[in-house]
């Protein structure tokens, strides 16, 4: 992939209505498939959407997402999602998170999309929940309820503050009624009540960007001399969910480095793009003096 979408945003490079649209969907595609998996992302942000020359975006870094926890008394850590991104209920304290907080850092992309600018840009968490509170209003108790307390008693201590959802329509010429009716149902205080990928995917904004990701862009479409072939399922979900059983085999380091060894000895037989590593970096001298096992 040659570039990410937060060059895109920042550079000279003018983004359509087309633009915006094809790339939200296929954010949501990849995330409809991943929430399908039971895993969250945990920090979707532009810098981690690659892009490259013809507009097709890619998820990468994975490294803090985790598996969707069912059980509401399992504390899940708080220091994940980079703060302009972050959902309200993480800022908020909340020990226990779902899928929905990658509904709200798709939300604040959607936005910056449309202005080219961070749409919550703030210096410190309580600047950045007042600042969403100032475009949402002050939630209602019942909104906040995963909140821990000391967060819950600082916004009961503020003054009250009205929703002015309507300054989304300020953000571009291309804030339209369907846009910002979609970017109001992903920035949504109650992450129970926050659109999902599922859902988003079928709202009426994203039907051209559907048409032109399946038109021309995707692998999974096809062109035959009758015309275009579409494929049976634009927005395909994983029927199996991820599991850590992989780990299971791998318990030693040495273990790890065999099967990352054979992982990308596959990969370079394969016709894919071989793996690279730089060789400079501590990592490619770490596994360049191992010595595979006999």
């Amino acid at each position: 992939m040659q570039s990410d979408l937060h060059k895109i945003v920042v550079s000279q490079q003018p983004l359509t209505s087309d633009h915006v649209k094809v790339f939200l969907y296929q954010i949501l595609r990849g995330l409809k498939y991943l929430h399908s998996t039971r895993v969250i992302h945990r920090d979707i942000k532009p810098g981690n959407l690659l892009v490259n020359s013809n507009c097709c975006l890619k998820i990468c870094d994975f490294g803090l997402a985790r598996i969707e926890e069912p059980d509401e008394n399992c504390h899940m850590t708080q220091e994940v999602v980079t703060q302009y991104y972050r959902a309200p209920e993480i800022l908020m304290g909340a020990r226990h998170y779902a899928s929905s907080i990658d509904i709200w850092s798709v939300g604040c992309i959607f936005a910056e999309l449309l202005s080219r600018h961070i749409l919550f840009q703030a210096q410190s968490p309580i600047q950045q929940l007042d600042l969403i509170t100032d475009l949402l209003g002050t939630p209602c108790l019942e909104d906040i309820r995963t909140a821990c307390e000391p967060a819950r008693q600082h916004m009961h201590r503020l003054p009250h503050k009205p929703p002015t959802m309507a300054a989304l329509y300020r953000l571009s010429s291309q804030a339209t009624h369907e846009a910002v009716h979609l970017l109001c149902r992903m920035l949504v205080f109650d992450p129970d009540k926050r659109i999902t990928a599922v859902d988003a995917l079928a709202h009426p904004y994203l039907d051209e960007g559907r048409l032109r990701y399946h038109s021309c862009m995707c692998k999974c479409c096809h062109n035959l001399p009758t015309g275009r072939q579409y494929t049976t399922d634009f927005e395909p979900f994983c029927n199996q969910p991820f599991t850590y059983t992989f780990e299971d085999e791998l318990t030693s380091i040495q273990k790890v480095k065999e099967k990352l060894y054979k992982f990308i000895m596959e990969q370079q037989r394969s016709n894919r793009v071989p793996l690279c590593i730089n060789p400079n970096s501590a990592t490619f001298n770490s596994f360049s003096s191992w010595t595979k096992p006999i």
